[in-house]
């Protein structure tokens, strides 16, 4: 009666260890989990021109960006609200 067997003490061993081998992936999980949300909380990117938002008008903002100076021809001018 007080002697354990080999296969119950080897049992055990092994049910210990998947249990320690979930816990380490769900520590793990939980980990990757907190650092995406507080990477990743309230961040957007936007495709406006950079330093346009101290511009006078749209007319000036749209003539300041590099990326437009070819594009924008003075005759044809459209704006979307």
């Amino acid at each position: 009666g007080d002697i354990e067997s080999p296969t119950a003490v080897a049992d055990v061993a092994v049910i210990g260890g998947v249990i320690a081998a979930v816990v380490f992936v769900l520590i793990c999980l939980l980990v990757v989990m907190v650092r995406y949300m507080y990477r990743h909380k309230g961040t957007y990117h936007t495709n406006e021109a950079k330093g346009t938002e101290f511009a006078e008008s749209a007319d000036a903002a749209l003539k300041n960006d590099p990326a437009l100076q070819e594009a924008v021809d003075e005759s044809k001018k459209e704006y979307f609200i």
